[in-house]
């Protein structure tokens, strides 16, 4: 599963994880969760824990 987090400046990342939960790398997705989305989208998260 990956989640796509959208920052304040409209900026696109996705990470292995899902919405309501932490990423791979780490981040929490219950903090700003209007920032977050489930997608099937690849990761490009290139941190430790989403990449591999």
């Amino acid at each position: 599963m990956a989640v796509k987090h959208t920052d304040e400046n409209g900026n696109v990342e996705v990470h292995q994880g899902s919405k309501g939960g932490v990423t791979g790398c780490g981040f929490d997705t219950t903090d700003h969760p209007s920032h977050w989305e489930n997608t099937s989208s690849s990761i490009t998260c290139d941190k430790n824990g989403c990449k591999n």
